[in-house]
């Protein structure tokens, strides 16, 4: 069996609703999750845009959210979460700051991954580490991998 991720708000490659977006509630979109692998002790999701600043020239990739150590017992995320699971940490995000960060595209349709990691080994604290540190820490510990991409364009 190997880890899936899904929402119940979009389908994978299909168009995330503005209320998870800057254009509504900009409120992080429910995840869930099955299929963890045995052996996993953690999870970690980034959720990163590789389109930006546009996606016929793409430049960058912009980090929405960062989190790791949650527990593997955990089968996803509700919408709009407050409370993370016991034992979780944030990274941060482009913004400079731990939490969801909703997509806000400047020009055209962009790609959001969501990717969650099922890792071997619990992280020490890193102290709200950016994408770069978590996947170094990540490095050589990744048990399965599950994405879903979901896609947004601002509305005018």
């Amino acid at each position: 069996m190997s880890l899936i991720l899904t929402s119940l708000a979009f389908a994978h490659m299909a168009a995330i609703p503005a209320k998870y977006t800057c254009q509504g509630a900009d409120v992080s979109p429910p995840l869930t999750w099955s299929g963890v692998p045995a052996g996993t002790k953690t999870l970690a999701l980034i959720v990163d845009d590789p389109d930006a600043p546009d996606p016929a020239a793409p430049k960058m990739t912009w980090v929405h959210w960062v989190l790791y150590n949650i527990p593997p017992t955990t089968e996803g995320l509700p919408e709009a979460v407050k409370t993370l699971p016991a034992g979780t940490r944030e990274g941060l995000n482009d913004w400079q700051r731990t939490g969801y960060g909703g997509p806000c595209p400047p020009i055209g349709r962009h790609r959001y991954f969501h990717k969650l990691y099922a890792l071997d080994v619990v992280l020490p604290d890193l102290k709200h580490p950016t994408k770069t540190q978590l996947e170094k820490a990540m490095a050589g510990h990744i048990l399965g991998e599950a994405q879903l991409i979901g896609t947004y364009q601002k509305h005018p």
